[in-house]
């Protein structure tokens, strides 16, 4: 098996049922966190790691989404004519060579496992594979998924980013039991999805997978876990009872939950607040409405 990954699935076919009504039109992906959509961000990681390839698992309704990567010529155009460089230089990063980018569409909401089983076919039978949500958005100096892969290329077998929550969220994620930490790296002995009671750690499993061809035998067999849907979870934990190496990676930086308002709103604020050109006023005006709000209960 080879230990270079080039791949990428973006599994996107969810609805975005927590911000409808906006997600009524549009995709959740192509929602903007400042001037970019929430995908962009993703695909920016991808490609800082080496990825070459972009598989998007799709569903119904996510035309904009697919539109996104198209060539724009006429806006390239306009914004050529008019000397606006910047602003046709970042139109141009959403551009994909033809044949980069593919779609294949999940026809029923199955769970993330199934997601990603719905790929399998664009992936070689001796290819890892790597696995980005683009709900967890990443604010790091290095890209979290280059962290990992750095980290592989010296481990292999299977690796997820992790990160310590508190108790009273770890039954929100996937939580890793730890046989031995090594600091930025842990090797998992178990993985629980979801777990009601009685966790293994806090250190949670977020949206950044690396994942061996192995894991796509175990996701064919169709099995069911947690909440009734095939879980990726589940298939990683059964490279861990066969004997295979799973890692998880406390990645350097700063996640947000863009798959809830909350989370996305913290992480408006924060994107916003790190750009030179909007920070200071965008601070200011922070500092105001803080100090004219009053207090909870007055």
């Amino acid at each position: 098996m080879s230990n270079k990954v080039t791949k990428a699935i973006f599994p996107v076919a969810g609805l975005g049922t927590r911000f409808l009504p906006a997600t009524k039109a549009i995709p959740k992906e192509v929602l903007p966190l400042v001037d970019r959509p929430l995908i962009q961000y993703a695909i920016d990681e991808a490609r800082a790691a080496g990825i070459r390839e972009f598989i998007f698992v799709t569903s119904r309704g996510k035309s904009a989404l697919e539109d996104y990567f198209d060539l724009a010529p006429e806006l390239e155009r306009a914004l050529e004519d008019k000397g606006k460089t910047d602003l046709l230089g970042e139109v141009r990063k959403a551009n994909m060579d033809s044949g980069q980018i593919a779609y294949v569409r999940q026809t029923e909401a199955l769970g993330l496992g199934h997601a990603v089983w719905c790929a399998r076919r664009l992936i070689g039978p001796d290819e890892p594979v790597a696995v980005l949500l683009p709900d967890d958005v990443i604010s790091a100096e290095t890209p979290c998924l280059e962290q990992m892969m750095d980290s592989y290329a010296d481990t292999g077998g299977c690796m997820v980013a992790t990160m310590e929550v508190p108790r009273e969220q770890v039954s929100a994620y996937g939580v890793l039991d730890v046989a031995e930490d090594m600091g930025r790296l842990v090797k998992a002995r178990g993985m629980v999805e979801k777990p009601k009671v009685n966790p293994p750690s806090n250190l949670a499993v977020i949206g950044r997978y690396i994942l061996p061809p192995t894991v796509f035998t175990t996701l064919n067999a169709g099995q069911k876990g947690a909440g009734g849907e095939i879980q990726l979870t589940d298939a990683i934990a059964r490279e861990i009872d066969e004997g295979r190496d799973v890692y998880g990676y406390r990645f350097e930086g700063r996640r947000f939950d863009c798959g809830s308002k909350s989370g996305f709103l913290k992480a408006t604020v924060a994107f916003g607040l790190a750009r030179p050109d909007l920070g200071p006023d965008f601070a200011e005006f922070l500092r105001d409405t803080v100090n004219y709000m009053p207090a909870p209960g007055e």
